[in-house]
């Protein structure tokens, strides 16, 4: 329903899990055979959606990864936004790895390595520090269930995360293959990496065309502000969009 997907709901969910036994658990720490819970967050969207889960999170006691995408026409991990709600969540203690779009890459003579090492420098460069893990945007075939190691790092699509224990996504803002509590791993009480995306997780229910729309409008108020700021001969909401 769409009254989980709230940030209230978020934290009940967490709350479920640990009243189930299970402790929160890094990648690299995760052990398929154990009530461990591992928390992933893709940003596909904004950086900045992520804050309020970040900080509900660590108010549980939990660290969570955050995948960064550096190529992208939704957000600038280097604006000033960017890269303070990027310091925020390194000051509550999480994860920054790289989400990697492979489909940017086809057609280019450059291999998988080259394009991970340079997007990871990228981000190490923002970030101050290294860059351990990837997470692949939509992974191909050849990346599902692969124990490759691009340009070294780990990745959250290898075996372990996705075969040997269970692995549960709220892609398109729902649970389209089942709750993540009914799950056959946690039935058996093994570990589940659960995938969550901020953008789907708002203050108020609302369905998830709902959120994009409201993203919508937020990233318009943005650029018309940054307009107004920049260019004299932009007349501020001029051209705003609409929704019902």
């Amino acid at each position: 329903m769409a009254s989980d997907f709230t940030r209230a709901g978020y934290g009940a969910l967490l709350d479920a899990f640990a009243t189930r036994g299970y402790a929160g658990r890094g990648f690299a720490e995760a052990q398929p055979g154990g009530r461990h819970l591992v928390l992933r967050h893709d940003l596909d969207m904004s950086i900045e959606a992520a804050l309020p889960i970040a900080a509900l999170e660590h108010s549980r006691g939990l660290r969570a990864a955050y995948f960064v995408l550096v190529r992208t026409e939704m957000y600038n991990p280097f604006s000033l936004a960017g890269r303070r709600a990027l310091d925020r969540l390194a000051e509550l203690g999480h994860e920054v790895g790289l989400h990697f779009d492979a489909a940017l890459y086809e057609g280019a003579a450059v291999t998988l390595d080259e394009a991970v090492a340079t997007e990871c420098a990228v981000l190490e460069s923002i970030l101050g520090s290294p860059v351990a893990w990837v997470s692949f945007h939509r992974p191909a075939s050849g990346l599902w269930a692969s124990d490759i190691r691009p340009a070294g790092r780990r990745h959250t699509y290898e075996r372990r995360f996705v075969e040997d224990m269970g692995y549960c996504s709220d892609s398109r803002g729902g649970w389209h293959h089942g709750h993540p509590l009914d799950h056959a791993a946690v039935s058996a009480g093994r570990a589940l990496q659960l995938l969550t995306h901020p953008i789907w997780w708002p203050d108020t229910p609302r369905p998830p065309e709902s959120s994009l729309d409201d993203f919508l409008a937020g990233r318009l108020s943005i650029l018309d502000r940054e307009l107004t700021a920049n260019c004299a001969v932009h007349r501020p909401g001029r051209n705003r969009l609409t929704h019902q």
